[in-house]
Order: C-alpha cells, then structure tokens, then sequence
C-alpha cells in the first residue's frame, strides 16, 4: 500500500511539472503572438509615416530641397516622429533633385516579451516620392492657352502669381479657344462647357496629340458665365498648345502640357474682348507624372510614391 501511495505522488508530481511547463510555453506563445502583432502595426503606422513625409516632401520639389526636407521632417514630427535629417536624401529619377527618399526607425516597446528579457524591437521604414510633370490630367478644363503667352515664358520658370488674362480671341476659322477635351469632334453644347468649368473633366486627358476645337463663340453663354461666377478664386487647369491647324469644326491644337491658372474674374464682350482674369500658379494636380526629361513644366505637377 506505501508503495502504491508513494507511485501516486510521484505521478501527480510529474504531471504537475508538465501542467506548468505546458502552461509557460503556452503563455511565451500567446505573448510572441500579441507583442509580434504589436510589432507589425508599429511597423505598418511607421511607413505610412515615411510614405506621408516623402509626399509631403516632394511637392517642393525639384525646386527646393530645402522646403522639401522641411516638410517632411514637419510631416513627421506631427506623426510620431521617427525621421532625422541625416536620413533623408535626394536623387534624380528624370530630372535633377526631383525624388526625396527617407528612412524612418524608432523603437517599438514590447508588453509579455520584457518577461523574457526583450523590452523592444527596432522598426524601420523607407519611402521615395517623385515630383513630375503630367503627361495625363484629370479635372481638366476646355480653354486653350497658347505655349507662348508671356507669363509662361518668363526664365527659368514661368511667372507665377502675376496678374494676366487668357482671352478668347480669334485663333483660326471658327475656333476661340475652346477645346473639346473630351476628344470628340464637333460643336459642344455651352452646358457642357460650363460643366466641364464648373467640375474639370471626369477622365483622362493626354498631353502630345491633336484635340478638335469646340467652334463657335460661346462665353456669352449664361451656362459659361455662371460656371465662371462658380470658379472665381479658385484654380482651373486649361490645357496648353503649341500647333494649330485645319480650321471650322475640323480646327485643331497640339496639346503639350497644362497650366494651373487662378480665376480672379472675367470680362465677356463678344470675341474681340472677352477674356479670364487671373495668374498661373504652380501646383499639385492629380495626374499621372511624365517620365521624359524634356518635357516643359507650365505648372502643374503630380507626386507620386516610387519606392
């Protein structure tokens, strides 16, 4: 019987020693699985802040890498920091200092994980983020600007912020610088017009290829007027042309880019004074960025994540 006790003992005492083995691996295991979860969304919410801070970066640029090494480090700041000055750079993807690349790390703190001796994990993150000009637009509106109007001339870069206006002057049979952006062929209706003024057009518009004029003097309609009244001080992104040919409902112009132009009012008085008041300015627009090196900049820009 003493023996038979003591065999008793010994197996209870054994199976206490695997309950509790079996339950320290079973914790250690249930702590790796919250503390890694943890560690990915620190890791997750970190390049989400890299890829902001490179955005917000590139969008002075290529024309200045000290504004864009600002932003981003304010970007970050305002996000859980994580980005030094020494870990962020410039490159040239198309042309120069056109794409900011930073690299972001901090520590993230562990919770069942300091039991066995691991307080924290190291994170990192990187982005790069490119500034281009587009080589397709959205929200486009129909009036063409001639590639030579004076305030897109100005050297090195256009003349943003000065007054000037974009008139609707004769420039071929029929045509008044109203453009079918839409790349349909044929007279559009002053309500279209006015939509596409009020709202840009709801697609793609491609730059280097032939769009039909919209023929016909149609600002004095109340439909353009109105969207105009709509638009004042607000930005409108009109297409740019440096070739016209053909003439009628057949009229063309070679679009090779878009201005952004800011609509302080308008003046509408027929085709010989008729005209949109305002200034260009350069901006960020939705769009798709162009990849080639020669491509002119009139203002609008896009910026993109490369990395």
């Amino acid at each position: 019987m003493t023996n038979l006790r003591s065999s008793y003992r010994s197996e209870r005492a054994q199976s206490v020693v695997i309950v509790v083995v079996f339950m320290t691996v079973l914790i250690g295991m249930a702590a790796a699985v919250l503390d890694v979860g943890s560690w990915y969304r620190a890791d997750r919410k970190l390049q989400a802040n890299a890829d902001a801070a490179a955005l917000a970066g590139a969008q002075a640029l290529p024309e200045s890498t000290a504004e864009a090494q600002s932003s981003a480090l304010a970007y970050a700041d305002e996000n859980d920091g994580g980005l030094k000055v020494e870990n962020i750079k410039f490159r040239s993807t198309v042309i120069p200092n056109d794409t900011i690349e930073v690299t972001t790390d901090r520590p993230a703190p562990g919770f069942f994980a300091k039991l066995f001796g691991l307080n924290s994990v190291q994170v990192r993150a990187k982005a790069a983020a490119r500034a281009g000009v587009l080589s397709r637009a959205q929200w486009a509106a129909p009036v063409a600007v001639d590639w030579q109007h004076e305030k897109l001339q100005c050297k090195p870069t256009p003349c943003w912020g000065e007054q000037t206006t974009l008139d609707f002057e004769k420039t071929g049979p029929g045509a008044f610088r109203l453009m079918n952006i839409d790349s349909s062929y044929g007279g559009t209706g002053p309500q279209d017009i006015g939509q596409w003024i009020r709202q840009g057009l709801h697609a793609w518009m491609d730059k280097d290829r032939w769009y039909y004029s919209d023929p016909g003097m149609k600002p004095n309609s109340s439909h353009i007027k109105g969207a105009l009244d709509l638009r004042d001080e607000t930005e409108l992104l009109f297409p740019v042309y440096n070739a016209t040919r053909a003439q009628g409902a057949g009229f063309e112009y070679y679009v090779i880019g878009w201005a952004v132009f800011h609509v302080t009012g308008y003046t509408i008085h027929g085709s010989k004074d008729s005209r949109i008041h305002g200034y260009f300015v350069d901006m960020i627009w939705a769009g798709i960025q162009s990849g080639n090196a020669g491509d002119e900049h009139f203002g609008a820009r896009a910026v993109a994540l490369v990395e």
